[in-house]
């Protein structure tokens, strides 16, 4: 049987030159025996959501601006949002104990207005990263992606652009080894 790696991260290793992915870390929000789909959680665009969703643009964690997800349907948007709740509802996907998918469809003041607002800071994405079936797990195989435990802050954190580092210096244990790539130049002829 297939061990999920939802609510994990995947933390790109240098092998992995894709423009899509070199030096991201990508949350896991699902994964079974069909496939995997996750969020880049260090890609901020720029653009102010307040500017396209202003309900949501109160809510966004800092910055307050989209994110890209992943290469796959950029022309969705997909929410992530903090709730230390132990209500599940149908506009709720948990991933982790206190982060989950966020069904945009409604609105923060409708979720206020059914008793709902539970959401005590949210991360928008455009798009997101896909796999197939068998897919994740070959990419693993061939070192492609260091896979790591997440924690709470990770989905929210102030200065993504710094994130593929730090998720890098913090392992410990038998995973310490993975800090010293933290120091890997971004190109090997500068070095």
């Amino acid at each position: 049987m297939l061990a999920s790696l939802a609510g994990r991260l995947l933390v790109a290793t240098p092998l992995l030159e894709d423009a899509n992915f070199a030096r991201t870390v990508v949350l896991i929000c699902s994964h079974n025996e069909e496939g995997a789909y996750g969020l880049v959680l260090n890609r901020p665009l720029g653009e102010p959501i307040a500017q396209h969703l202003p309900d949501w643009g109160t809510r966004a964690a800092e910055p307050a601006v989209f994110f890209a997800g992943g290469p796959v349907q950029r022309h969705i948007v997909m929410g992530l949002g903090r709730d230390r709740s132990i209500v599940d509802a149908g506009w709720w996907t948990r991933v982790t104990p206190d982060i989950g998918l966020i069904d945009l469809r409604y609105a923060p003041n409708e979720m206020l207005r059914a008793r709902l607002d539970v959401i005590e800071e949210a991360r928008l994405f455009v798009g997101y990263a896909g796999w197939g079936s068998g897919q994740l797990e070959m990419e693993i195989a061939q070192e492609a992606w260091f896979v790591v435990d997440s924690r709470p802050g990770d989905a929210f954190a102030l200065h993504p652009e710094t994130m593929w580092v730090e998720v890098l210096r913090r392992q410990r244990g038998r995973r310490a080894h993975l800090a010293l790539f933290a120091n890997y130049p971004r190109d090997l002829r500068v070095n």
